[in-house]
């Protein structure tokens, strides 16, 4: 896996024992802090193999569902899920990360638990329709970065059987070159004639990145700048090149007395720190 860290899974009944809400999902967080000499620090908040799933709750007309886990020292993550006539949607998410967790903030200036609120910025999906996204996305507030992935989920579910429609996120969509339908003409033609072998072409290098000016300010002061053109050469199954827009691409993080960290997230599920 791309990411090293526990699934989570939740299945809420109602009181006939029917399955009322389902969640299966993957998640962690990047969660920047004060350390006690003044530096900013980012750390990897990832979920414990001990996970619950206190105050959970179902959901109706009237009432929004609610997926709640706790897990580590002190930590837990939220989402309510509200709905309509036809559709349903993540409303707003809570993080609270608890900074006495020594193992995750070994020098946090500041102690106890934080709590973090963020919108859930998904599509709405229809009722009796599961929400499933494979692949990362990121969501961002303040100081904390939630990356999500192998993500199932299905709020209000009808007759306690988790649907087989199935709704994707845009990260799974794959993009397909249009296709140009047979005309009788072409088709005549391709049944009379013996087509030689299409020549050859040689793949179109991938061109220099275009430089970007990114950084971070303290007041209206800059206290980090960084003028640079980013590649990323990701080797899986065969080299793959990508190119970091700086057009698309928000510059985020902080700076301390002897530490700064400066986030670039290109909006398309890829996220670099320095």
């Amino acid at each position: 896996g791309f990411f090293q860290s526990y699934a989570v899974e939740v299945d809420i009944k109602d009181a006939s024992n029917a399955t009322c809400l389902y969640a299966d999902w993957m998640m962690r967080f990047l969660i920047t802090y004060e350390s006690n000499n003044g530096d900013y620090k980012t750390t990897t908040l990832n979920l414990s193999s001990s996970i619950t799933h206190n105050g959970s709750v179902c959901g109706n007309d009237t009432q929004a569902a609610l997926v709640a886990v706790q897990f580590g020292e002190g930590h837990s993550w939220s989402i309510n899920i509200t709905k309509n006539n036809e559709t349903y949607q993540g409303d707003f998410i809570t993080l609270i990360y608890n900074t006495n967790d020594t193992a995750v903030f070994p020098d946090a200036k500041r102690k106890g638990p934080v709590t973090v609120l963020m919108k859930d910025p998904l599509h709405p999906v229809r009722l009796n329709t599961v929400f499933v996204c494979h692949n990362s996305y990121f969501i961002e507030a303040e100081n904390v970065t939630q990356i999500f992935w192998n993500v199932t989920v299905q709020a209000f579910v009808q007759n306690g059987t988790v649907s087989k429609k199935e709704s994707r996120c845009p990260a799974d969509t794959p993009t397909f070159a249009p296709t140009v339908p047979p005309t009788s003409a072409n088709a005549t033609t391709a049944s009379t004639t013996t087509l030689s072998p299409a020549p050859t072409t040689t793949p179109k290098p991938v061109e220099n990145p275009d430089i970007g000016n990114y950084s971070l300010k303290i007041g209206n002061k800059t206290c980090f700048l960084a003028t640079v053109g980013l590649q990323l050469n990701v080797s899986q199954d065969k080299p793959h090149l990508i190119n970091i827009n700086p057009k698309t691409t928000i510059a985020d993080g902080a700076c301390g007395n002897t530490t700064a960290t400066l986030k670039l997230n290109d909006g398309n599920s890829t996220l670099i720190g320095f």
